[in-house]
């Protein structure tokens, strides 16, 4: 073996364990990069095809098409998008929903081909006009990278699941340019799990990723934020009011998406041909509800727009993006959620304001603040959402008023909306359920390679007694029996000890008597002692795959076989039930 295999594998067995910093810092700066260059390359292939064809070269330029070419252009989206999701079918499950999927039932085993057609799709989908954002897919795009940059280095399966997160993050860090919500956002919505060992690795990626794009596009800005504070304290009983109605209208957006989520009778191409038409319809009228809708947001942002239109664009963005993405349009809904709360937040300030009678703050905090409210409630991510308005804006008198929102549309959205977020109820919704036993969860943390014993000594089923004396005089508890190049059983060392002792005595006694002498040969596999029957087990295993082997298997131990599929460690059933207990107590 090369020299640099053996530095691989030495690699692949410290980083099954969560407290291998150096190797962790390693794989969040290449998870970075690699989904920092993924996230780049998404960003061009929508804005340069955008550029070229909306008016004036302003990719988010919708408004001024023709009348026709904003009907047809969702239309000919959705026949494109029927196509390939019908020649691949069974690569057809896509966003942030697929991600957690895989994470909760496939060990963090994100598939080339989901990746490769969610990039191809939600182009086609951002680029004609369809209702959504790209915050969806590049969750997508930047958990597969990484998590394909660990089944490419064969790394263990509990690494996988960090890796997702510090995919996701990277991600979320990119498409805004906030690495700090990234980070809480592969904690709260996607791991759904806060661990310091976790943590560092998402950070490095989610740093890097945002480098990677500052150093190609700049610092870009997506939403232009004028600078603001909360005018009076008078004001907090009517944040906490915005509060609340946001989260019943990130309610009413939720059932909406999870009830046409479940309408599965006519087959998908018609269902997204359904979607085309419904946006292509809608945009006639209101052409503001196009694409990822930035440039309608920034214009809230400034204080332009009547209460009715903001009504009407709050309402009508409302239902057509839960349309279009409840009938399969591959896209993200984190960006119509902020396009929501803007122009709700903005309804709700305008009121405020005309009601107040005196001076109060400016319109624009109460639209950031809707926007917060929304993201919080319906993805049930307070304090991403709480950062993201923080590295949003840059402003720190944001918090305050921030908190009051968000708190109070979260509640609210979880008294009336009991299904968790909006990912987790679509996940529901397809009969899947994410949730996992405390148990299930520390053990899906910690590789096999943890708590095997390795290298143990083997030997043949079948030895003379010069043999087994040597065996009993080696070290370690247990010996792996090998029998037709297989993994047989193990045999505890001691019990091996003490048979070997009791033959010398009984050949001792009969040393007169040559019918008596013990035969030179000894069968492992016959002589009273402890043994555990064994299966096999890849060392890139958790501990809860190897747990469900053995209840599975009906087995106390297991082999574990390295890359090569040659023995590299004894588990044993005890050792993790004392590392639960271990970690639990701890």
């Amino acid at each position: 073996m090369s020299m640099n295999s053996l530095g691989l594998n030495h690699f692949r067995l410290r980083i099954g364990d969560t407290d291998a910093l150096p190797q962790w810092l390693l794989i969040g700066l290449l998870s970075g990069l690699l989904a920092g260059l993924i996230m780049l390359a998404f960003h061009y292939a929508i804005s340069w095809p955008l550029q070229q064809t909306l008016p004036g070269g302003n990719p988010e330029n919708f408004e001024d098409l023709p009348a026709e070419a904003r009907l047809l252009l969702p239309m000919l989206g959705s026949l494109l998008i029927g196509l390939l999701l019908w020649s691949f079918a069974s690569s057809a499950k896509l966003g942030i929903t697929h991600v957690i999927e895989r994470l909760s039932y496939h060990q963090g085993r994100m598939p080339l081909s989901n990746m490769l057609l969610q990039f191809i799709t939600a182009c086609i989908s951002l680029t004609s006009g369809h209702s959504g954002g790209r915050e969806g897919p590049t969750v997508h795009l930047g958990a597969s990278a990484s998590s394909l940059l660990g089944q490419y280095l064969r790394l263990p399966n509990n690494s996988l699941r960090t890796l997702i997160g510090c995919g996701s993050a990277a991600a979320i860090a990119a498409a805004f340019n906030t690495p700090i919500a990234g980070i809480i956002f592969a904690m709260e919505v996607i791991m759904m799990e806060y661990t310091v060992a976790g943590f560092i690795p998402v950070m490095i990626a989610a740093i890097t990723s945002t480098l990677v794009l500052q150093l190609t596009l700049g610092k870009h800005i997506i939403f232009d934020v004028p600078a603001f504070h909360i005018q009076s304290l008078h004001e907090v009983p009517f944040i906490v009011l915005l509060g609340i109605m946001i989260g019943l209208l990130a309610v009413v957006f939720s059932k909406l998406l999870v009830t046409i989520s479940r309408w599965q009778k006519p087959s998908l191409f018609i269902r997204l041909q359904i979607a085309g038409l419904a946006t292509g319809v809608t945009a006639l009228f209101l052409p503001q509800i196009m694409g990822m809708g930035y440039d309608t947001v920034n214009q809230i942002l400034a204080g332009e727009g009547s209460l009715a239109l903001l009504v009407i664009l709050a309402v009508v963005k409302l239902l057509i993006t839960a349309i279009a993405i409840g009938l399969g349009v591959p896209m993200g809904l984190i960006g119509p959620t902020l396009f929501i709360g803007a122009a709700a937040g903005a309804a709700m300030g305008a009121i405020g304001i005309a009601a107040a009678g005196m001076s109060v703050s400016d319109i624009a905090l109460y639209a950031m603040l809707g926007m917060g409210a929304m993201m919080a409630a319906t993805l049930q991510a307070p304090l991403a959402a709480l950062l993201a308005l923080l590295e949003l804006t840059l402003n720190p008198n944001i918090i305050f008023p921030g908190t009051l929102a968000i708190i109070a549309a979260t509640l609210s959205y979880r008294y009336c909306f009991r299904e968790g977020s909006v990912f987790q109820a679509l996940l529901l919704c397809s009969g899947l359920d994410w949730r996992r036993a405390p148990l299930e969860r520390l053990l899906e943390r910690t590789s096999v390679s943890t708590l095997m014993l390795k290298n143990p000594v083997q030997s043949p089923r079948s030895i003379d007694r010069d043999k087994a004396n040597s065996l009993a005089k080696s070290s370690g508890e247990w010996i792996l029996i090998i029998q037709d190049n297989q993994a047989k059983a193990c045999l505890a060392r001691a019990d091996l000890q003490l048979y070997l002792q009791k033959l010398s005595e009984t050949d001792a006694e009969a040393k007169t008597d040559v019918d008596k002498i013990s035969p030179e040969t000894i069968d492992l596999m016959a002589i009273p002692a402890l043994r555990h029957d064994l299966t096999v087990i890849s060392i890139q295993a958790s501990l809860h795959e190897a747990l469900e082997m053995l209840n599975h298997k009906n087995r106390d131990a297991l082999c574990v076989l390295n890359h090569s599929n040659a023995p590299s460690g004894l588990l044993l059933r005890s050792a993790i039930t004392h590392h639960f207990m271990h970690t639990k107590s701890a």
